[in-house]
């Protein structure tokens, strides 16, 4: 197959949909297939990567979201698609890439639409005091048009393609995978554990963007709800955003260490091996990958309950109502469980989903759509 995969909100620190995309590409081509990535980016360019043929198109800055990009110049995108000629076409965006869908329903190609995100939760995120009436009534109108443009819709999760599902649209379920070789219990180090926390004090670790619907604020809160229960733990926040200064400011006087964006991918899969928890509080994550590299690690999580992680954790994690108190509650229970007997259960949840087995459902799936349209 020539497969394209187009995505706006990738960047260089872009988390889980980069990382999504260049494990699917790279599955795709060691199966024989052609791929074509078309991204935003900072100027115009083209190379060849092992996940395809990249083409980053310079693009507008979008305000307040820490650096994410979104393609405006349409023609550049169809352009390089004519030029390609696709069997597949995946869209993993709702904005300023929709209209691909009936661009290429016009010329015979099956257009995937990709569910990275529900728009209910970013909407309550954004538009905080909005009525939930209004925010439901929106989200339905972008369900429906979502819908109306793509025959193939594909979801994370079953949380994920929830909304598009309550509009009619039918959903495939794909889960996304994880790299079992570079996330793994083996990478668990004392060294990297002492460079955060003693011996015998837990360390909890928080992987995320920065960001508000990211609530990276509830785990802070968690450690200072930890703190008056007089229970010592050591929490150390991986990652970058506009929230990174805010954040600071509430983490003084608590033993929480903010070390930014960790680029050096075995320094974080040795992170995650030698934390005690990982607490991820995104109420409206559709998948949550790093969950699933921490799981992958030996590390069991704590979630958030209102996300779609409960589906994915399943019984290696523990899944907390939103607040700060919930959290500590979660930490608590974790901590207490079996240290091995939690680190296996966590390894094994995280075998169930191998990169191998997206890439072979995304192919059924596609498969299926060709057959349709021919």
């Amino acid at each position: 197959m020539r497969i394209a995969q187009v995505a706006n909100f990738y960047g260089p620190r872009s988390g889980g949909l980069r990382t999504a995309l260049h494990a699917l590409g790279r599955g795709y081509v060691d199966g024989g297939d052609d791929v074509l990535l078309i991204v935003p980016g900072d100027e115009d360019r083209e190379h060849d990567a092992p996940h395809g043929h990249v083409l980053t198109l310079h693009s507008p800055l979008l305000p307040g979201t820490g650096g994410y990009r979104a393609i405006t110049r349409l023609a550049a995108v169809t352009d390089a698609l004519e030029r390609f000629r696709p069997d597949v076409l995946e869209v993993s965006d709702r904005t300023t890439l929709a209209g691909l869908g009936p661009w290429a329903r016009e010329r015979g190609i099956v257009a995937a639409f990709v569910a990275h995100e529900r728009v209910d939760g970013v909407l309550a995120s954004a538009l905080r005091g909005a009525a939930p009436r209004t925010v439901d009534r929106v989200a339905r109108a972008h369900a429906e048009r979502i819908a109306a443009r793509f025959e193939t819709i594909v979801a994370t999760t079953a949380y994920a393609g929830a909304e598009l599902a309550a509009v009619g649209a039918h959903v495939e379920t794909v889960p996304l995978g994880v790299d079992l070789d570079r996330f793994h219990p083996r990478f668990a180090s004392a060294a990297t554990r002492r460079r955060h926390a003693p011996d015998d004090v837990p360390l909890l670790v928080l992987a995320s963007r920065l960001s508000r619907e990211k609530r990276p604020d509830l785990a802070i809160d968690a450690v200072r709800v930890l703190a008056r229960r007089g229970r010592p733990v050591r929490l150390v926040v991986a990652g970058s955003g506009p929230l990174a200064r805010p954040l600071r400011r509430a983490a003084a006087g608590l033993p929480v260490e903010l070390v930014g964006f960790v680029s050096d991918r075995t320094e974080f899969a040795s992170l995650l091996a030698s934390a005690d928890v990982v607490v991820a509080p995104g109420p409206i994550e559709t998948f949550g990958l790093a969950a699933l590299e921490a799981l992958a690690s030996g590390t069991p999580v704590v979630v958030n309950a209102a996300s779609a992680l409960p589906e994915v954790v399943g019984t290696a994690g523990i899944a907390a109502e939103g607040t700060a108190e919930a959290f500590a509650d979660a930490i608590e229970e974790m901590l207490a469980r079996d240290g091995r007997a939690r680190r296996v259960e966590a390894r094994a949840r995280a075998v169930m989903f191998p990169w191998a087995s997206s890439v072979a459902r995304m192919r059924a799936v596609h498969t299926r759509s060709l057959a349709g349209v021919r």
